[in-house]
């Protein structure tokens, strides 16, 4: 098997930052070695990582690839290139697609199509519906990586609203339960005062009232009751609001069964933001003031906030157009993801070491991935070479998405993903991403 040696890095693993070297044997890691000393056996090949932090590679562990049927936005190719090129080894796809993922023959076939496409590692949610509770015993718990349980607005039949089907789900389930959490009620009577007031054309300023504060909070709260009830494993996902923190203990993720994810967008934008790039930061939640993100980026440093994920979803531009109600709600982060939080980390916010917890161990602990998430030796060689102090700005040129556009167009940032390895192969560098590779199915340890 190659052997290739990544010399003179700054290692950032588990809580620790230090010299050093890492040897890459076939997909594994063979050695980790503290300092300058040289592995004792030859090695086919040396990339030198000077003045580089070596880091775990990123676990997204909520996107929207669209694929398969909704294909004229994104697709799991195009995805997975743009994943690589952002330094994100391994990603968790969402079930509402089309067909959406919400039977076992979906299911089945998105996993088969993924091994064809992904150039990064994958793993699929399971959506849960009102009707489809029975299938969940069902489900391979070393495969599949959760529950996607929408229990606010969503595409088609997947928003569980009857009291009945959620506590059967959260009795039922068996595995993680990843929640969006919005009242639809609250959405619904905000949306229908506002139109009252302001007419049918509302401004994208009036996005975060409509889905506000209340209706995230209320949702969340009925979450947590229901875990707490029938002590199942849940996760929620995109806190966009202060309040919603209560909810959360400052714990380890081993000592607690109900954990949360902040998302990029949350983090780095706030309602501020609508005057400048209007409905291209409209998302669902949606993002709110400055003392909601301050206090989520503060939330990062405790683990009352366990996970940092993107919510990437493209949609064309076209489909962007209008205001509060009119233009889709999704944009596309992923490729940006880890720069944006380093960036994050060039401020002071939070420490590499913070970032790598949240982006790479967190999501690993979280979920059980097995053999990934951290540089150990023997586990997959899932990698990312960042240059801590190359500053450059996001250009439409360099976007991988299908969707061609960023809500980070302009963006200047402090550092750059040199070199993704995904199983031990290199899948992007000096600016391009290897096609050709493909990643393979996370397995999970339940």
């Amino acid at each position: 098997m190659k052997r290739t040696l990544i010399h003179h890095a700054i290692i950032v693993n588990e809580g620790k930052k230090f010299a050093g070297s890492v040897v890459i044997e076939g997909e594994q890691i063979a050695e980790v070695i503290a300092g300058d000393a040289r592995p004792a056996q030859t090695c086919d090949e040396e990339i030198d990582a000077k003045g580089c932090y070596l880091i775990p590679g990123v676990i997204d562990d909520h996107v929207h690839f669209r694929d398969p049927g909704l294909t004229h936005k994104a697709d799991m190719s195009t995805e997975t290139a743009a994943a690589a090129a952002g330094g994100v080894t391994s990603f968790m796809d969402m079930p509402n697609c089309n067909p959406q993922t919400t039977t076992l023959e979906a299911l089945n076939a998105k996993f088969a199509d993924a091994a064809h496409k992904c150039i990064v590692n994958y793993s699929f949610y399971f959506g849960a519906t009102n009707n489809n509770a029975d299938q969940l015993a069902q489900l391979d718990k070393t495969h599949v990586c959760g529950v996607k349980l929408f229990m606010g607005a969503s595409t088609g039949n997947m928003l569980v609203d009857r009291m009945e089907s959620l506590r059967k789900i959260f009795s039922e389930a068996g595995m993680l339960i990843a929640t969006h959490c919005e009242d639809q009620n609250i959405i619904r009577q905000n949306t229908e005062y506002y139109k009252e007031k302001y007419g049918e054309d509302l401004d994208i300023t009036y996005h975060p009232l409509i889905r506000s504060e209340e209706a995230c909070y209320h949702s969340s709260a009925l979450a947590v009751q229901l875990a707490k009830e029938t002590n199942a494993r849940l996760h929620i996902l995109h806190i966009s609001t202060a309040r919603e923190l209560e909810l959360f203990e400052d714990k380890p993720i081993a000592e607690k069964r109900i954990t949360a994810e902040a998302c990029v967008s949350h983090l780095f934008f706030c309602d501020e933001d609508y005057k400048t790039l209007g409905a291209r930061i409209k998302c669902n939640p949606s993002i709110k003031t400055a003392h909601d993100r301050d206090a989520l980026r503060q939330a990062l440093t405790t683990n009352r906030i366990d996970v940092i994920g993107t919510d990437h979803a493209p949609h064309l531009l076209r489909e962007k157009e209008g205001g509060a109600l009119k233009a889709v709600s999704g944009m596309p982060t992923l490729q940006f993801s880890l720069v944006s939080i380093l960036e994050l980390v060039h401020q002071g916010v939070l420490t590499v070491e913070q970032l790598v917890q949240k982006m790479c161990h967190a999501p690993a602990e979280l979920y059980q991935i097995a053999g990934r998430g951290y540089i150990r030796p023997g586990y997959k060689a899932d990698l990312v070479l960042v240059n801590p102090e190359s500053e450059w700005t996001v250009t439409p040129e360099c976007i991988l998405s299908k969707c061609a556009w960023s809500p980070m167009e302009g963006q200047c940032f402090h550092a750059q993903v040199e070199k993704t390895f995904v199983n031990g192969t290199v899948v992007y560098e000096n600016g391009k991403v290897n096609t050709a590779h493909r990643g393979q199915a996370l397995t999970f340890d339940r």
